[in-house]
């Protein structure tokens, strides 16, 4: 098979979607791999490592459409993609199609058939490919929300942990999944009050054992979220249900309670954020205010520390990749549950239920 690799063009995207290694496995299987030049120039890949591993340099973007089969990608395309897009192609990608109708529609009209890392999912309810972003996220969340807190950053002037005889910054972070709980750890190793909201109350007593009983562990519901939120002066919305837009849970009500200065940070924007106020913002332009609470919703976070991961990323999405290039996309389906759920839309047809069910589309189902 044919694969192409183009440029990311999202704004500060500097990640690539394989790397040499990758590169030379897929040869090694008997494939031809075409790398946009400069694919690689964010994490420092130059053309000639591609080269070296046997892959071909294409000029354009448009190149790599007009020659691959299969488009691989790190975020879900751009307009300008979608248009270079056609029936004869399978992108495989992270999509989060249930926030963004205009995408979904422009992929099924291309016709083409469009595989989500993030709905790639086991039988133990796990997503395999999307947890290596998910931990680089939920570490970055503590990370930019405590820079946010600095004085100079327009936050209310608190030091994460504190330093004898003054208090430690308090930390909500709501949804405790793989993202949320990488929160945690960051803002309990910079000696934070963490308090852990989740639905699961197996989860909760994971992390009480985890934690050594040193957070505070809330049961998800409007009154533990509203009290949690008004009192923190960092707040991290961690919530995803896989497929499916993110609940609002914590409401623009709650965020006018909280102090001037305080911080939020909604990894959950992706997929429609999980904060009322939420709006998705970029690298360039990461944070707004809403009732003087600094918003920090950049819907792309991993791409700010590419190096790191984009190989986290590969590490995870080359196995998928190998399989699809080598048995196509229906065969693999047929012998792996997990990566059928990762079809989101099938030679123009949207074929993930809840994703119709968000956007109001039609659903039609797998024919295999």
């Amino acid at each position: 098979m044919k694969i192409g690799v183009p440029k990311e063009i999202k704004n500060n995207e500097n990640r690539v979607a394989l790397v040499p290694g990758g590169v030379r496995q897929l040869i090694a299987d008997g494939h031809e791999v075409y790398v946009e030049t400069k694919a690689g120039v964010g994490v420092g890949i130059s053309d000639e490592d591609f080269i070296n591993a046997g892959a071909k340099i294409l000029p354009t973007a448009k190149d790599v459409f007009d020659t691959a089969k299969m488009i691989i990608k790190v975020k879900e395309p751009q307009q300008v993609e979608i248009d270079m897009l056609g029936p004869e192609h399978i992108l495989y990608t992270y999509l989060h199609l249930a926030a963004d109708k205009p995408q979904t529609e422009g992929l099924m009209k291309s016709g083409c058939t469009a595989i989500a890392y993030e709905t790639i999912q086991p039988a133990d309810g796990s997503l395999p490919l999307l947890t290596p972003m998910s931990e680089v996220a939920g570490r970055m969340a503590t990370q930019v929300g405590a820079m946010c807190l600095q004085k100079d950053r327009g936050g209310k002037g608190v030091l994460m942990g504190g330093v004898p005889g003054t208090p430690r910054a308090k930390v909500t972070v709501i949804g405790c999944g793989i993202a949320g709980t990488n929160s945690i750890k960051m803002a309990m190793g910079m000696g934070a009050d963490v308090t852990a909201i989740d639905l699961s109350t197996k989860r909760l007593a994971e992390l009480d054992d985890l934690f050594d009983n040193r957070i505070t562990t809330l049961f998800s519901n409007i009154e533990n979220i509203e009290n949690s939120v008004i009192n923190s002066d960092l707040v991290i919305g961690a919530v995803l249900v896989a497929g499916a837009k993110a609940p609002k849970l914590v409401t623009r009500e709650m965020i006018s309670k909280m102090e001037p200065g305080s911080v939020v940070v909604d990894i959950a924007v992706d997929q429609g954020g999980c904060i009322e106020t939420c709006k998705p913002t970029t690298h360039e332009n990461p944070t707004f205010l809403v009732d003087d609470v600094i918003h920090y919703c950049v819907a792309n976070m991993p791409g700010a520390v590419a190096r790191t991961s984009t190989y986290a990323l590969t590490n995870v999405t080359l196995k998928y990749a190998r399989f699809i290039a080598g048995q196509g996309v229906e065969e693999t389906a047929m012998k792996d549950e997990a990566f059928k759920k990762g079809i989101n839309i099938y030679k123009g047809d949207l074929v993930y239920e809840q994703i119709a069910k968000d956007l109001d589309l039609k659903y039609t189902p797998l024919p295999f």
